[in-house]
């Protein structure tokens, strides 16, 4: 708003001084008006519409007032006077909008000239004596013509054309289409050769003559003798493609008898190339036991137009066996000229890769088997040594209470309490290890998360006061119920819980745990666990919950791996970071029971 009030001021002194110099000169209205219009004209080409209709109707009204009887009045006493106002007004609102659309035009085009100069297309605008009129920069590129060079010029001369057909033929299928496809040699500046795609399109004028030709052009160069290179090699490369793949072509013509077999094939079979390939050559060749299948093929080649894929085997003279594959059929080129065509494989390395394969396989499973075992023996000593050792704790402060004068019997009462319940997880623990060998499912059901972090922080708070930990729990309120096995989640919370005091007994001073629920963006619960201690170093990131990984010496690297299986069996994800005051985030996120639901 500011810049058209200072361009409408700045306008109006502009014609007021226009306007003065008339009068101080004693200009007649005609020559004030010529000097208003030109200054109008010129102040509109700053602005829109509105601007041009303010200008003219300000010179107007001083081309009236200063030079219209009467002077200095803006009453008009000649009705002429006024048809010369009106004229004014009109002229220079119309030759205002015209200006401005020819520059907008202007500045189409030169946009439109820009995008031509940038695409990596060749184009090219020729006159209807096809000399050059328009030279992108992909043609300066390509041919090497600078555009000051090439405009002028006849474009067959300027690039030594050849074309597909007579230049005079192809003019005449192009104006009679109005366009043209296909490709052509031209010569650049340094006297290379190059195959070009062209495209011409055809511009005619009101009356329908030849107006222009646009063309462009895309260097197919490499491309084409690429082509040109594997059509002369493809023969070769089919021949050595065949003896690398140990397979060979074979044709029978039914109606005349002939056997064509390629260069592979006589050697699968191991016959000289001198000798005429026939039927009785390959039976010669099938192992007895396989001549039934044999025959029966041949049979039913003869008989019908079916393909057929067998597998038989070849004996040779010295007792060596070869398996073979082979794959056949039916062409009908003429009638009553009934062909096959087909492949054979020599497939003797791939049974003994097979033989050797199942072998490997049965050591395999037999090696997977006792790793198994030792993974789930593992398994039940990391997860029953929780528990039995909270036990032994548990049963080491009754003592101390026991030989207190007097015995401390809420003391005593709540460690034989904390006592019953890991000997009851131990055992829940035995019988899921149990149910999984049996290969039971999980016994799950709709729980509320924080539940099951209070129970799983109740069982094991007395070891992190213990260890001189600090727990804090932050548990979002409103979280939707999941799916799950309330004894399972609370061993992952627990196996969490011990691996952050555990990474926390190296740290001096305060040793602060938070246990934090919450629901993410997508709706999953997500549970987090983070300490404050040294945290987890980038290079062991990947690789925390892979089992038997550790980085402490007497860890069995197995917490961690157990708490992975049990979230994907929840079909949830697991995940550690470093915090970036310190110490690590264990976190994992299960979808609510819904959820769940839906996509069982």
């Amino acid at each position: 708003m500011g810049y058209l009030a200072t361009l409408w001021l700045g306008a109006c002194i502009a014609l007021g001084a226009v306007t003065a110099s008339c009068v101080i000169l004693e200009q007649e209205a005609s020559t004030a008006g010529f000097f208003l219009l030109v200054a109008v004209v010129l102040l509109s080409l700053l602005d829109s519409f509105i601007s041009s209709v303010i200008f003219s109707v300000v010179g107007a009204a001083l081309l009236n007032y200063f030079f219209t009887e009467p002077i200095n009045s803006f009453g008009i006493s000649n009705t002429a006077d006024l048809f010369s106002l009106v004229a004014f007004l009109v002229t220079s609102l119309a030759i205002t909008t015209l200006v401005r659309r020819i520059r907008r035009v202007e500045k189409t085009q030169r946009a439109q000239a820009q995008l031509l100069e940038l695409t990596h297309d060749i184009i090219i605008m020729r006159d209807k004596h096809d000399m050059i009129t328009y030279w992108n920069q992909a043609a300066e590129t390509l041919y090497g013509w600078k555009k000051e060079e090439a405009v002028g010029k006849f474009i067959d001369e300027l690039l030594n054309s050849v074309f597909p057909l007579p230049r005079e033929e192809l003019q005449r299928i192009f104006l009679r289409d109005g366009q043209w496809e296909g490709e052509l040699i031209h010569t650049r500046r340094d006297g290379t050769e190059i195959i070009v795609t062209s495209r011409w399109a055809l511009q005619r004028d009101g009356a329908g003559n030849p107006l222009a030709t646009l063309e462009t052009n895309n260097d197919i160069t490499r491309r084409r003798r690429a082509e040109d290179l594997l059509r002369k090699s493809e023969a070769q490369y089919f021949a050595e493609a065949q003896k690398l793949s140990r397979t060979g072509s074979f044709g029978r013509n039914f109606s005349s008898g002939e056997v064509f077999w390629s260069e592979q094939t006589f050697s699968i079979f191991e016959y000289d190339l001198e000798v005429a390939p026939t039927i009785e050559l390959v039976r010669q060749r099938v192992h007895p036991d396989d001549i039934p299948v044999f025959e029966e093929t041949l049979a039913k080649a003869s008989s019908s137009t079916a393909d057929f894929d067998i597998e038989h085997r070849l004996l040779f003279p010295d007792g060596r066996i070869k398996h073979v594959r082979v794959v056949a059929h039916a062409t009908n080129d003429q009638p009553n000229n009934k062909q096959f065509i087909g492949a054979v494989m020599d497939v003797t390395r791939a049974k003994q890769t097979e033989a050797q394969l199942r072998h490997a396989q049965s050591e395999v499973e037999r090696i997977s088997r006792v790793t198994a075992l030792g993974e789930l023996s593992a398994s039940i000593a990391h997860e029953v040594g929780q528990p039995l050792s909270a036990i032994v704790t548990n049963g080491e402060a009754c003592l101390h209470w026991l030989h207190r004068q007097p015995p401390d019997m809420e003391e005593i009462e709540g460690c034989v309490n904390q006592m019953t319940d890991q000997a009851n997880r131990a055992a829940e623990i035995v019988k899921r290890v149990r149910a999984l060998m049996k290969g039971a499912p999980p016994d799950r059901a709709p729980i509320a998360i924080n539940d099951v972090v209070e129970e799983a922080t109740a069982v094991i708070r007395r070891d992190i006061e213990r260890h001189g930990g600090l727990l804090t729990r932050r548990l979002a309120s409103g979280l939707p119920l999941i799916l799950g096995d309330r004894v399972q989640l609370q061993q992952v919370l627990v196996n969490l819980i011990i691996n952050a005091m555990q990474s926390m007994a190296s740290v001096s001073g305060r040793r602060e745990l938070t246990v934090q629920s919450r629901l993410d963006p997508e709706g999953n619960v997500v549970v987090a666990v983070k300490d404050s201690g040294p945290g987890i170093q980038e290079a062991n990131l990947q690789q925390l919950f892979e089992p038997f990984f550790t980085t402490r010496s007497a860890g069995m690297g197995m917490g961690l791996a157990i708490s992975s299986s049990i979230v994907e069996a929840h079909r949830g994800q697991i995940w550690a970071s470093n915090n970036r005051d310190g110490g690590a985030t264990f976190s994992f996120s299960l979808p609510p029971a819904i959820k769940q639901e839906v996509r069982e």
